[in-house]
């Protein structure tokens, strides 16, 4: 058996040889055809190797050669990447010298000699193909960790690679010849360790698929990272020191992943990598970045945005607007809309086309920006950004509106919401109906915190509210905040009184029940709130923290204070930044 299924291949293997070194003309003109072949090839081998696994087989030839093919496979990889690469590039400059203005002499010219280095390239391919199926010995080795005292051989036959550089060690020589790496990760804590031998570790290691240097004292890279054809994933991380990104990773045609979080100084991104057509996730976070380059609409393989920077006066001519982002339908996780003051137009707001990005889960509206003047109206704007109704976590910043926006309480699916640092709003909504809202932080300019807030709307009057009658006319027991595990009351400096609904501690009421799984409550910056509703100090609350409020720090301080009994049950408690814990009281 085993013979028979190392002749079956090599066979296949060899004819596809014999008939490419015989047809050189074809190579160069009918290529595509000769890549499906391999590809066809290429799949049976991973069959034959899965089988191979699967089955256990134990003859010592068998796993040789399997180790030997396995070698092959990996070069199949590489230029089927290559070519694959290839025209991917051949139809972005196509598409370019389309767009571009040209004479009739000019186009032919550049039509011609690009037609040439066509060709040339398709045979420089094909040739390859032909080297590498005529090899009659490979070798691979797989590792996760290589080191220093490796021999050379080691690293000449390694796949994969994690090398720590400490401010004490020497680069080591010996990686260079790592010249089929397909992943190497780099932590380095020494700038000047790892920045001189990087653009010789580049340009020898052409094969990488993975390039991390999270972490890393790096401050430039270079440029020659652009010729890492087959890159996938690249990570620059916390690298805080790293000013800026060459232009060149634009030319990284096959990169999915590029990966800036906390890169502070990083302060804009290459101009044209709306080139990088095959990236699916770009993650900017704590980054620099002041503004996203105009074309970034063209990114629809996009899955991960981390964040979208709406760009102010100065980087305007050369920033994507906020209507980019409707192209962009695939996107999910969690999205950051910054500086939004800077909109210039509603319009924009609606091509975004927030709403129909179905597997967003969250979303930051950020109402900052470098204009000093509204451009538009802020309710008009924060209307037009409606999110999608499955969205799981909502924050709003800064928001100087008048109102909060109609579509909030259709986001049903709500575990998180953030509403703080905003202006004055006269009613808040019913947040209390949120079904499955876990955690609550509100901010804002108001005076009271009325039953409102709760959603237990009127009973028997043809209202929206909660309540609702049972069968025989009697009210049904209502719940509002049914989920609510931390809430958070911050900043809000203007409020007076937070209202109760008429039950006092100690009452049960079994018709109503408001947050009945509350466990932290945070009251900060609330310098003119004098009370608690009891409502709240009847929940099961297991931590409370009171910090810069005078009124109630007073109220509710340790045995002295007029209300202490109310709150001594909690096991923890915070009050002026002093922390003081006791067991729990049984009920």
């Amino acid at each position: 058996m085993a013979d028979a299924l190392v002749s079956t291949i090599l066979e296949q293997i060899m004819t596809t040889a014999r008939l490419q070194v015989e047809h050189e003309v074809k190579l160069v003109v009918g290529v595509e055809k000769e890549i499906e072949h391999l590809k066809n090839n290429f799949q049976a081998i991973r069959d034959v190797l899965e089988d191979a696994e699967r089955k256990q087989l134990k003859d010592a030839a068998v796993k040789n050669w399997l180790n030997n093919l396995k070698d092959v496979s990996y070069d199949m990889d590489d230029v089927l990447d290559e070519w694959s690469t290839a025209v991917l590039k051949w139809e972005m400059e196509e598409a370019e010298n389309a767009l571009a203005p040209k004479s009739v002499v000019s186009s032919f010219l550049r039509s011609y000699c690009f037609c040439f280095r066509r060709v040339a390239r398709r045979h420089e391919i094909a040739c390859k193909i032909v080297e590498f199926l005529m090899k009659d010995e490979c070798f691979t080795v797989e590792t996760d960790v290589l080191k220093r005292q490796k021999t050379g051989s080691f690293y000449e036959r390694a796949r994969h690679a994690i090398m720590t550089v400490s401010n004490w060690a020497r680069f080591p020589q010996s990686i260079y010849k790592a010249g089929k790496l397909r992943s190497l990760l780099i932590r380095s804590f020494n700038d000047t360790a790892i920045s001189q031998p990087l653009l010789e570790l580049l340009r020898k290691l052409t094969y990488l698929r993975l390039f991390d240097l999270s972490v890393s004292q790096i401050e430039e890279i270079p440029s020659d990272v652009g010729k890492l054809l087959h890159l996938r994933y690249l990570d620059f991380s916390y690298c805080k020191w790293l000013k800026e990104l060459p232009e060149t990773i634009s030319d990284l045609y096959n990169l999915q992943s590029l990966d800036l979080t906390w890169c502070v100084a990083v302060k804009k991104l290459p101009q044209k990598m709306r080139k990088l057509i095959r990236l699916r996730h770009l993650e900017i976070f704590g980054s620099g970045v002041a503004f996203l380059p105009r074309g970034i609409e063209e990114l629809t393989s996009l899955r991960t945005l981390t964040n979208f920077i709406v760009s102010g006066r100065r980087g305007r001519s050369a920033a994507a607007n906020l209507g980019e982002v409707g192209n962009l339908s695939h996107l999910r996780g969690t999205l950051w809309i910054e500086k939004l003051l800077n909109v210039r137009d509603v319009n924009e707001a609606v091509k975004a086309e927030i709403k129909k990005k179905k597997y967003l889960i969250g979303l930051y509206l950020l109402f900052n920006g470098d204009e000093t003047e509204l451009r538009v109206d802020q309710n008009a704007l924060i209307e037009a950004l409606q999110p999608p109704s499955n969205l799981q976590v909502l924050c709003i910043s800064e928001f100087r509106g008048t109102l909060l926006p109609n579509w909030i309480m259709s986001l049903t699916k709500l575990r998180g919401l953030d509403i703080s640092h905003c202006g004055s709003f006269e009613v808040l909504p019913p947040f209390g109906r949120l079904p499955y809202l876990e955690k609550l932080k509100i901010g804002v300019k108001t005076r009271k915190l009325d039953v409102g807030f709760l959603g237990l709307g009127p009973v028997n009057n043809g209202s929206e509210g909660i309540s609702k009658n049972g069968e025989n006319g009697e009210m049904a027991p209502v719940s509002a905040f049914p989920k609510l595990i931390e809430l958070s009351i911050w900043k809000m400096e203007e409020l007076e009184g937070w209202d109760g609904i008429g039950t006092s501690l100690g009452e049960k009421d079994t018709r109503t029940a408001i947050m009945p799984q509350l466990r932290e409550l945070e009251v900060k910056g609330c310098t003119k709130l004098k009370a608690l509703p009891d409502y709240v100090l009847t929940a099961p609350l297991l931590e409370l923290r009171i910090n810069e409020c005078p009124l109630l720090s007073e109220r509710y301080e340790e045995e002295k204070g007029e209300d202490w009994n109310k709150i001594s049950h909690i096991s923890e408690i915070e009050i002026n930044y002093q922390r003081s814990k006791r067991p729990p009281r049984n009920s």
